[in-house]
């Protein structure tokens, strides 16, 4: 439920992939057994959604059941994106509403962006099997450019500067520590979905503007302008 009913829903939505517009960990969960596999190393009993949000190449250093070399990860990071070129990222649907809710926010006028560490020729290749790329104005991945951003506070603020908004007209909205971070850090305010993969404490000193359990909720928990 939004911290703060009274929030208008700014004219400018910037989304997180994984585990807010998508569910990535059916996909994500077959290329990774798939590249463990193909390299023939052992991965650990560890909770792979908690650990979905950074690059593939932390998330496969943190599945390894023994510390992986860099030639390992290189091995890793090849095999799973091999896999999930070809067959993993047709496993990633959008959340239940999430199609319906950009759809609605485009029809208001609203301007929509993508914000996402997910490579982008298979962000675009998603969006556009699921019917929702032609309703962003922009997406943006860790590989835009050569060289790659930094991280998602870096591509906000390209965001900001190439297409003159204020931070005050955005709403960041993602699933994780590190997309709230990234809106504190660029002025945005920041709304949590909670059916993702990451989380924000209650009493994190990092400010959340309102929670949401479905994208669903994000309209009628605001207050429309």
């Amino acid at each position: 439920m939004p911290a703060d009913s009274r929030i208008k829903l700014p004219d400018a939505l910037v989304f997180d992939l994984d585990g807010t517009l998508l569910n990535s960990l059916p996909g994500i969960r077959y290329s990774v057994e798939a590249a463990f596999r193909a390299c023939g190393l052992a991965v650990a009993d560890a909770d792979l959604r908690s650990l979905i949000g950074p690059p593939i190449r932390t998330i496969l250093a943190r599945m390894a059941a023994k510390p992986a070399t860099e030639d390992e990860l290189d091995q890793l990071e090849t095999s799973f994106r091999w896999s999930y070129d070809t067959e993993g990222w047709r496993m990633t649907p959008h959340y239940e509403g999430a199609a319906e809710l950009l759809r609605e926010m485009r029809s208001q006028g609203r301007r929509l962006f993508v914000v996402s560490n997910k490579p982008r020729h298979i962000s675009v290749k998603i969006l556009e099997a699921e019917g929702t790329l032609g309703l962003f104005d922009e997406i943006v991945t860790k590989d835009s450019r050569t060289p790659g951003y930094q991280d998602k506070q870096e591509m906000m603020r390209y965001l900001l500067q190439k297409w003159e908004m204020g931070p005050g007209g955005c709403l960041m909205i993602g699933d994780t520590m590190e997309d709230a971070e990234a809106a504190s850090r660029t002025g945005m305010q920041f709304c949590l979905v909670t059916h993702g993969y990451g989380d924000v404490p209650e009493n994190s000193t990092v400010p959340v503007a309102f929670r949401i359990d479905r994208l669903s909720e994000l309209v009628p928990g605001l207050e429309q302008e």
